[in-house]
C-alpha cells in the first residue's frame, strides 16, 4: 500500500477538467440518480469506457451519508448492485465503506471535503476525496483494534488494492484516492 506515491501504477495521472459525470467514452454518465448510465446486468461498465462520477460538497451538510448515497446510486447504474452474489454484496460494501472512511476523515483531519469522484471501468473502481488540508493520512501504527478512533486508513489500507495521496503543485489541499478491484 502506498501513500507517498501520487498515482497507482500505471495511471497517467488526474483527468483533465470537464463536465461532471461525463464518462471517458465521452457518454453522458448523467447525475447522482443515474439517468444516462444504465449498465448491462452483470456488467460493471458500459463498454463505453470508464465511466466517472463527481460529487461536490460546496455548501452540503451530511456529507458522508450523502456520499454513501451518491455512491450507492452509482454502483446500481455500473451493474455492481443489486448484487447477485455474496462476493459481488462484499464487494459494493467495501466500496461503501472505504467512500466512508475516505470522507470521514476529510471531515475530522481536513476541514471537510470538497470533492468526490467515482471511476469505474471493468476492472477496478477509483475512489477520489479532494479537501483543503495539508496533513498527510496514514494508517495508526501499530494498529490495536481495541483502541478507540483511528481505525479509518488501517481499514481502506485492508480492503483496497492500493492508496495514495496526490497534490497539485501551487494548489491547496490534496486528494486522497483508493482503488477496490470489481466483483467477480
Amino acid at each position: 500500500m502506498s501513500t507517498t506515491r501520487p498515482y497507482s501504477p500505471g495511471d497517467r495521472g488526474p483527468e483533465p477538467s470537464g463536465a461532471s459525470g461525463a464518462s471517458e467514452g465521452g457518454v453522458p454518465a448523467g447525475d447522482a440518480s443515474g439517468e444516462g448510465v444504465a449498465a448491462p446486468s452483470g456488467t460493471t461498465a458500459p463498454p463505453g469506457g470508464r465511466q466517472v462520477r463527481r460529487l461536490s460538497f460546496e455548501g452540503a451538510s451530511g456529507v458522508v451519508p450523502l456520499a454513501r448515497d451518491f455512491t450507492r446510486q452509482a454502483l446500481y447504474a455500473w451493474g455492481w448492485l443489486p448484487a447477485a452474489s455474496a462476493d459481488q454484496r462484499a464487494a459494493a460494501e467495501d466500496v461503501l465503506l472505504v467512500v466512508s472512511e475516505l470522507v470521514t476523515n476529510a471531515c475530522l483531519h481536513a476541514e471537510g471535503p470538497d470533492q468526490l469522484r467515482i471511476t469505474c471501468d471493468n476492472k477496478v473502481i477509483r475512489i477520489e476525496v479532494a479537501d483543503q488540508g495539508t496533513g498527510q493520512p496514514s494508517p495508526r501504527t501499530p494498529h490495536r483494534a481495541g483502541r478507540p478512533g483511528g481505525h479509518g486508513m488501517f481499514i481502506v489500507q485492508r480492503l483496497c488494492l492500493d492508496w495514495g495521496v496526490f497534490r497539485t503543485p501551487g494548489v491547496a489541499g490534496k486528494t486522497v484516492w483508493a482503488e477496490l478491484g470489481a466483483p467477480a
